[in-house]
């Protein structure tokens, strides 16, 4: 990796009613590359598993895209039994920098793996039981978004009850997945922000999401009909 300067940005999630606190450090790269800075939809995301810890608990995480890993790295804070990293393995800079940000926060041993969308690497292949798969802001491109869901789908086939947690940015009313989900036989529930305290303009004192529209959805593989 060229040398870039690097910023350290502090996350401070905080439990309302318990009053427990978590920080996370996030080395920024100035980088045009997306994945060496935390975007808003990471920070929702990250806030959803901070606030319904017990979700995670136990659980076998997956982060696809993972970038800074805000959200894989909450996770594993938040007790989950694993917690496995990816990002595109044409991308080298950016599994060496997602392996940086685990590294800043004392999770050096956590894995990071290589998987592209919509190809079918051997990480891919080999990859281990799965009970949650996370995603913040995956949806960006219009071109990549069957690829998202041919990756995602190929691994709640292969789960069983497997969910699909992801945040996303209204960017254009043009870029529905609605047509997609249903080609890959997949069904999606939408998570309000309120519900866990990510309807601000400010989480975990990071000035993020900021004026952003984000949006959350639970995807899973639709169950046969019976009959």
């Amino acid at each position: 990796m060229k040398a870039v300067k690097i910023f350290s940005k502090k996350f401070q999630f905080i439990n309302d009613k318990s009053k427990e606190t978590l920080s996370i450090v996030i080395p920024e790269l100035m980088d045009p590359n997306y994945g060496f800075y935390v975007w808003p939809c990471a920070v929702v995301l990250a806030q959803y598993i901070w606030y319904f810890q017990d979700a995670v608990k136990g659980r076998r995480i997956l982060e696809l895209s993972a970038g800074t890993a805000l959200p894989g790295i909450v996770a594993a804070k938040c007790k989950a039994e694993s917690v496995v990293l990816s990002d595109s393995f044409l991308l080298p800079d950016s599994l060496q920098h997602c392996k940086n940000c685990c590294a800043a926060n004392e999770l050096p041993d956590l894995p990071v793996i290589g998987i592209t969308w919509g190809l079918f690497s051997p990480d891919l292949m080999n990859l281990a039981p799965v009970d949650i798969i996370l995603g913040s802001d995956c949806f960006y491109n219009l071109k990549d978004f069957e690829d998202i869901l041919v990756t995602v789908s190929f691994i709640l086939e292969k789960n069983g009850e497997c969910q699909f947690w992801c945040t996303y940015q209204e960017r254009s009313s043009d870029q529905s997945i609605e047509p997609l989900l249903k080609h890959w036989d997949l069904n999606c529930s939408q998570v309000s922000l309120a519900e866990f305290q990510a309807d601000g303009p400010d989480i975990a004192n990071s000035g993020l999401p900021g004026n952003h529209t984000i949006q959350m959805l639970k995807i899973f593989k639709r169950k046969p009909k019976i009959g």
